[in-house]
């Protein structure tokens, strides 16, 4: 090589090299200036970010909660991380979510859709939407569900039958240890079905049953490392998102829409048979009366009846296998459940009616469902204007993370917020008590629309599998093995375990 072309090629490495330097100084400053604060007020503390990463380092990334609820004991109820270059807002214990969520319902009850539901959703549906769409609906979801049964009598004879179907599955295993994943989700899915589609599927339908597979798979994902690098950094989560996540909500999709196409078909205006056929019908009469701007199209359907299945299947049946599996490990617990069930109701069918008569075992249903905290960051909220909480400004657009799990273990509202005790929901005398901090269907503006179905269903289910089965671990396992440590996704399932069921 030549004098020349050697000193061509110094200039370029060291031209190169101070091009590189540049970059990174012009991403320091950027990402400072951007955690930076805006001067309107006194913003939450929290603690420092790195350029780009933001507090990523930091955060235990299966189980971010956890570091939030440290990140509380020191910064307090209302601090400030970064997810990356996202601002998020987190709310920690029973006094600033409620604040939040119900005081101040209105400057905080948006919805802040991650970048893989932006994509997937693209603002429909009633789980990640906002503005008029969100409001319609939500609205029409909630009147259309009441309609078909949600609250009523109705609703309940279809849980009883539903229960029946899946005790027959249950005595099938003969007393063996099971794993009760699969017959509880599709047992839990069959009563959204009914109520949307019209009609149950049976438990060995494989198009039934891969739907919910697929449905509990991506809420599985959701949750996970992979998908909260994608939402931060969508241009370099693609190299380690999975493809099952988009794979799956495209099969889903196909599975329904071929569903409202049969539906269609027999679609009869004057006898609606569920949701699907509400929205059809209504779909249809705005059409007719010339209205081309209306809600009621085809992606909002499609993503409503998806929203409704997914968190009408899983959080519901996530929260009764760990009930099941709590009465295991617990079986003094149990026990009492028993006793009080045959002391009150005998053999006969359990019913909603009976549960002002069962206080022991309504007050174990809501310690299941503390204890579980089974969405322990609720879904994305985002603030609608600037707002001010706890003394802290928060500027319109802000997301914001009520911490529902530091709701549930929060020290100053529970006795023993760390261990499984019923007792929290007694008063001296064995009455049941409400508490205000149970808040596992979140709060305000955005509380689950399914609450009073869900409540349904943890009721009559439970008290009917414990009125007629005996839970315990499998053989060699001892309760004492039986490990309550929850399986990382958007919600916390139990870790894969199987039990013996054993018929009373």
């Amino acid at each position: 090589m030549g004098i020349f072309e050697a000193v061509f090629q110094s200039s370029l490495s060291s031209v190169s090299l101070l091009g590189a330097l540049l970059v990174l100084l012009l991403v320091y400053f950027i990402s400072t200036w951007s955690f930076s604060s805006d001067g309107k007020g006194n913003v939450p503390p929290g603690p420092k970010p790195l350029p780009l990463l933001g507090n990523m380092l930091q955060l235990d990334r299966d189980r971010p909660f956890n570091t939030f609820l440290e990140l509380s004991k020191k910064y307090g109820p209302v601090f400030t991380v970064y997810l990356g270059f996202k601002k998020v807002v987190v709310l920690a214990g029973y006094k600033a979510v409620k604040e939040a969520l119900v005081n101040k319902a209105d400057e905080f009850g948006e919805r802040d859709p991650p970048q893989i539901f932006k994509e997937q959703g693209g603002g429909h549906g009633v789980l990640w939407s906002n503005g008029d769409s969100w409001r319609e609906m939500r609205r029409f979801a909630l009147t259309n569900l009441r309609d078909f049964g949600m609250g009523k009598r109705v609703c309940e004879d279809k849980i009883t039958e539903e229960c029946d179907y899946l005790v027959e599955v249950f005595k099938k295993f003969k007393g063996e240890a099971f794993d009760t994943t699969v017959p509880v989700n599709c047992a839990v899915s069959n009563i959204i079905c009914s109520m949307v589609y019209g009609s149950r599927f049976e438990y060995d339908d494989p198009e039934f049953t891969s739907l919910v597979e697929r449905t509990n798979q991506n809420v599985q994902i959701a949750g996970s490392p992979s998908m909260q690098l994608y939402n931060m950094f969508p241009w370099l989560g693609k190299l380690f998102l999975s493809k099952k996540f988009n794979q799956s909500v495209d099969a889903n999709s196909k599975q329904n829409l071929e569903l409202f196409s049969q539906l269609k078909e027999t679609l009869n205006p004057q006898m609606c048979r569920g949701f699907v056929d509400a929205f059809l019908v209504r779909k249809q009469n705005l059409e007719e009366s010339g209205v081309t701007n209306s809600h009621f199209h085809e992606k909002n359907l499609l993503f409503t009846v998806m929203n409704l299945f997914a968190a009408g299947t899983d959080t519901t049946a996530t929260t009764l296998r760990w009930g099941f599996l709590l009465m295991a490990k617990y079986p003094k617990i149990q026990d009492q459940v028993q006793e009080e069930l045959s002391r009150t109701i005998g053999t006969r069918p359990v019913q909603v009616e009976d549960r002002k008569n069962l206080p022991f075992v309504d007050a174990v249903i809501h310690e299941v469902q503390r204890l579980a905290s089974i969405v322990p960051m609720a879904l994305p909220h985002r603030t609608s204007q600037d707002v001010t909480l706890e003394g802290f400004f928060i500027e319109k657009g802000t997301t914001v993370f009520p911490l529902l799990t530091s709701v549930l273990y929060d020290e100053d509202e529970w006795e023993k917020p760390r261990s499984f005790h019923p007792a929290h929901f007694l008063d001296k005398d064995g009455k049941f008590v409400k508490r205000d901090a149970f808040m596992p269907f979140s709060a305000g503006r955005r509380v689950c629309l399914g609450e009073s179905l869900a409540r349904m269903e943890l009721f009559l289910f439970f008290s009917t599998f414990l009125q007629r089965f005996r839970f315990s671990p499998a053989p060699g396992v001892s309760e004492d093995d039986l490990d309550l440590t929850p399986r990382v996704g958007f919600t916390l399932s139990p870790s894969p375990h199987k039990l013996c069921v054993v018929p009373l």
